[in-house]
């Protein structure tokens, strides 16, 4: 009887030995193609987004301030997974069909921009009065001051939080598995549902993202270190 427990077992792991190699390159693949693609896309995007938004919030233009506002109110207020489901499976409804992949880009575009743009605004009124009235003191004007001196300031404060909301990002793209974006973990459901395997399959994804995390972890820490030496010169 033991001995037949430990001839079982040892079949049991070899099976899953079998199934998590079987499944990795079909795992990579869904990395490779839509889940890395999908990160850096969106996150250009929305970042593009939030310089845009942020600008808006500390413009002297009412209408613009308001219109961000209620921008960063509604996306801030309600879940990523909403947002993606009323993208994808309401508007069709109203006649807006779009395709699971750019329905990603545009639900996590809008979300990091409504995010990133309080970090990118919060660091434009960091920077001290001093360094636009000295902008304005050499003749700039104010769209000069804000691109020649304040930006770059303010880019290099935002580095580590925009650091940290991008790998959440690399996170964040499995939802994109519920409208169907065949991304890392929705490859991970399909080879499960087959083989029954959650625990194995869902827990090789996991692996997967917490490596991707961390070589992105270290190399939010190099370019910190580096901006700190550029900033101490």
């Amino acid at each position: 009887m033991y001995l037949n427990n430990i001839v079982v077992n040892q079949e049991r792991i070899t099976k899953l030995l079998d199934i998590a190699q079987s499944s990795l390159l079909p795992l990579l693949e869904g990395a490779i193609l839509y889940t890395i693609p999908l990160t850096l896309s969106t996150f250009t995007l929305g970042l593009l987004l939030a310089v845009l938004t942020a600008l808006a919030r500390i413009s002297g233009i009412k209408v613009l301030q308001i219109i961000a506002r209620i921008y960063v109110s509604a996306i801030r207020g309600t879940p990523l997974l909403v947002q993606l489901f009323i993208i994808f499976y309401g508007l069709p409804t109203i006649g807006v069909i779009i395709d699971p992949f750019p329905s990603a880009i545009i639900g996590f575009s809008l979300n990091i921009g409504a995010y990133a743009s309080e970090i990118i605004r919060a660091a434009i009124l960091s920077i001290p009065k001093g360094q636009w009235e000295a902008a304005y003191s050499i003749g700039m004007s104010y769209s000069q001051a804000m691109r020649r001196i304040v930006l770059p300031q303010a880019a290099r404060v935002s580095v580590p939080p925009l650091s940290n909301t991008f790998i959440s990002l690399v996170k964040d793209t499995s939802l994109a598995s519920l409208i169907l974006v065949t991304e890392m973990f929705r490859r991970a459901q399909e080879i499960a549902a087959t083989n029954y395997e959650f625990l194995l399959l869902y827990s090789e994804a996991a692996l997967l993202y917490w490596i991707i995390c961390f070589i992105l972890s270290i190399g939010q820490g190099r370019l910190e270190t580096r901006l700190d030496r550029y900033t101490a010169k």
